[in-house]
């Protein structure tokens, strides 16, 4: 009999524990298969704003304990978001209550990390929400990226000391050409995970390359057989986040990267992503 009671109290013991297990992560709104690593989601295009978002999300002892939330541009001469909102370019504080982008983002950023619910979508219409205080932006995104990161496989540590956005561009326009080109660089988990390579004109009355090529006034389609310069550019920047490092890129003596496949165009971004990245060795 009395081995019976203790089996019977050892059975009810243990599904209390269980119980308790099961509440505790529901309550936070967490996800028992999280694995820990760090994860990178970013979207397909540029919006009709010029952004595209992307979020970097770790997880430490099967819980989300940081998250980044920014984007990167094909606005002339622009950094990642967070940064051009800190410098005032970015403009929303101009008419937000709430403060500017970057602010908002943080705000929906902790509010992630406090409730660890990646499957959160109590928004309206225009994918906003009163549920997140400080934050009247639209969250829709984030949260499409946060799960798309954490359904990827987790970034593969890189060579690098300092994840972030580096810029760079060159000092001087070209005298024939009248633009210079600049090159943005993501770095998530010491591994290079995308490059932005764009150029600003001297003519004040045109927008970025990336802009003007992708709406068909840059005019190279006409004469290149590898397509239009944004479409050549991209195949030069998809090769560095291939090979997770810009010094992989073999540059000859002509400028060109002979051995990316799809680019004949002069490959400019690969120094220009070296010098920006000299920030994060």
């Amino acid at each position: 009999m009395n081995k019976k009671i203790l089996i019977a109290a050892f059975v009810v013991l243990a599904a209390v524990v269980i119980v308790f297990s099961v509440v505790k992560t529901s309550s936070k709104g967490g996800d028992a298969g999280l694995k820990d690593g760090v994860y990178f989601a970013q979207q397909d295009e540029f919006s009709k704003s010029g952004w595209r978002y992307q979020v970097v999300v770790t997880v430490k002892d099967a819980e989300i304990s940081a998250v980044n939330w920014n984007g990167v541009s094909n606005i002339a001469g622009a950094l990642d978001k967070k940064a051009w909102a800190k410098m005032g370019k970015y403009g929303m504080e101009k008419y937000a209550t709430q403060g500017e982008w970057d602010v908002q983002a943080e705000a929906v950023e902790a509010y992630l990390l406090k409730t660890q619910d990646a499957a959160f979508n109590k928004v309206d219409d225009a994918g906003k929400t009163d549920a997140i205080s400080g934050a009247t932006i639209t969250v829709t995104d984030f949260y499409e990226l946060v799960n798309k990161a954490l359904k990827s496989p987790a970034v593969v540590k890189g060579s690098y000391a300092k994840d972030g956005w580096y810029y760079a561009e060159e000092d001087e326009f070209d005298a024939k050409t009248g633009w210079k080109d600049s090159s943005l660089v993501t770095v998530v988990n010491g591994r290079v995970v995308d490059v932005v390579w764009n150029s600003i004109s001297n003519n004040p009355d045109k927008k970025s390359k990336l802009v003007e090529a992708a709406e068909g006034r840059y005019g190279m389609e006409k004469i290149a057989t590898k397509g239009e310069w944004h479409i050549q550019a991209k195949a030069v920047t998809d090769a560095i986040v291939k090979a997770g490092d810009p010094e992989k890129i073999t540059v000859a003596a002509n400028g060109k990267a002979d051995a990316v496949t799809g680019a004949t165009i002069t490959a400019n971004v690969v120094p220009l992503a070296i010098t920006a990245l000299e920030s994060a060795r």
